[in-house]
């Protein structure tokens, strides 16, 4: 930087341009204030969406801008808050776009008149240590409630910005505890109401929430005391039923909202988060069914691609075919040569076989076979004829045998039969009775009779009689 000119001479001196001088106040300022430790009051935190966090430090008669990078802000020991006390370091920079400066913040502690904060602090390091800040305890929000529990102060906007977003989105009962959200009084009733609600039995008058939401408006570190209460808090851990805690404003951090199952920024955004649209579940049901329906079509456009390409993998009909078919086709056609050249051999074989015959081998062959007929016949003959000849004196003793037995012959040498009128044959003179009627068969024919007087005994015929007979 050159040499100022003289007062009188100022048309020498060589013009800055505002950059030039901008910058040139930047590193001086950064040079001279590179380390800086500095108590101040906590105003206008703004925590940006990209992780920055902006805010002022002030005391009674003055003001400073402060911003603590998005890095930093993971280091720091407390959460930011408007009212706060703090002792902060870090270094004062300039910001050229604006001509103002501002600390850039790296580590940031309660000052130490600040007996509350450091309180709260020891509080919530020793409900850590027990637990109660876990993750693994806190419990999922129903995604339907049918019972909503608020605990808030009847009057005011955040019921009725509560009771208007629930309407708004979904329909559902809301139970309303009436309690005072500051003061001395607060804690002791906002636990009283969380017993309450947990207390309720299943299916009574009154039902039980499905969920509960502990909510008030934004304000300042003293009127949102009354839920950094260590009592509140561990009532808020035991309470068996999923509690939301809507306490204050984005910016504003009490002890509930750390054992809470769940922190909303503001009232309203826990109406948001407790609650579907119901207008939205509808839709998406509606959704749902379309590309259900999309999804089968494209399952079924997908399965019939498979088919198409498996199918198209496979080989032809006429593929398969055609090497079965070329070789019927070879052989067809090799086939009428093929039974002239097995005519032709079987006529060589034949010719060649026939060349061998000779008249005089078959004539050799019938006189072998007329001399071995003729001497079977000079055998066979005579075998024959006795065979003949005994079968004919069989036949001869059999015809007499049978003319001895046959019973019409006696008759034809004076004897009769006796027969009974039915035909039976009588073989004694006792088995006739008198007045019966017989036939008399004779060889000539026969004639009836009837049984007339007694049987008689038969006398012996004298020897006489009997040699004359024989």
């Amino acid at each position: 930087m050159t040499d100022a000119a003289s007062p009188t001479d100022d048309s020498n001196a060589p013009p800055y341009s505002v950059s030039e001088l901008a910058f040139a106040l930047k590193r001086t300022i950064e040079t001279t204030y590179g380390f800086v430790r500095l108590r101040g009051e906590l105003s206008k935190v703004t925590f940006h969406g990209n992780g920055h966090v902006y805010l002022d430090l002030k005391d009674e008669r003055a003001s400073i801008a402060g911003v603590i990078w998005k890095g930093s802000v993971r280091g720091l020991g407390i959460r930011p808050q408007t009212g706060l006390e703090v002792i902060v370091t870090g270094k004062i920079t300039t910001y050229p776009g604006r001509s103002q400066y501002q600390m850039i913040i790296e580590t940031m502690e309660p000052a130490g008149v600040g007996a509350l904060l450091a309180q709260l602090e020891r509080l919530k390091a020793k409900l850590s240590a027990e637990g109660l800040f876990e993750a693994a305890r806190k419990r999922p929000l129903p995604a339907m409630p049918a019972v909503i529990g608020v605990i808030t102060s009847p009057t005011g906007a955040v019921i009725r910005d509560i009771l208007h977003r629930i309407a708004d989105r979904w329909p559902c009962r809301v139970i309303v505890w009436p309690v005072v959200v500051q003061g001395d009084q607060a804690a002791a009733q906002v636990r009283a109401a969380i017993q309450g609600f947990a207390a309720l039995p299943a299916g009574g008058p009154v039902p039980r929430p499905d969920l509960i939401i502990v909510a008030r408006g934004g304000g300042s570190v003293e009127d949102l005391w009354p839920f950094n209460d260590e009592a509140l808090a561990r009532a808020v851990a035991a309470c068996p039923i999923p509690l939301v805690s809507a306490v204050g404003h984005e910016t504003d951090t009490t002890l509930i909202d750390f054992v809470s199952d769940r922190r909303a920024p503001t009232p309203t955004a826990a109406a948001e988060i407790v609650t579907p649209v119901f207008a939205d579940l509808a839709g998406a049901l509606v959704d749902y069914e379309r590309r259900m329906i999309q999804c089968g079509g494209r399952m079924m456009d997908l399965s019939r691609a498979r088919l198409a390409a498996a199918a198209g993998r496979l080989p032809r009909l006429q593929d398969l075919l055609a090497y079965a078919t070329q070789r019927l086709d070879m052989a067809s056609g090799r086939l009428g040569a093929a039974l002239t050249a097995n005519v032709a051999a079987h006529r060589h074989q034949l010719t060649t076989a026939s060349a061998a015959l000779k008249p005089h081998l078959l004539t050799a062959q019938v006189a072998a076979r007329a001399a071995t007929l003729t001497a079977i016949d000079r055998r066979l003959t005579p075998l024959i004829q006795r065979s003949l000849a005994q079968a004919a004196d069989r036949l001869t003793n059999l015809d007499k045998l049978r003319l001895s037995l046959d019973p019409d012959r006696p008759l034809s040498r004076g004897f009769a039969r006796v027969e009974r009128a039915d035909g039976r044959l009588v073989r004694s003179a006792a088995a006739l009775a008198s007045g019966e009627g017989v036939k008399l068969v004779f060889h000539d024919g026969d004639r009836s009779a009837v049984i007339d007087g007694a049987p008689r005994k038969a006398k012996a015929a004298a020897p006489a009689e009997q040699g004359r007979l024989f």
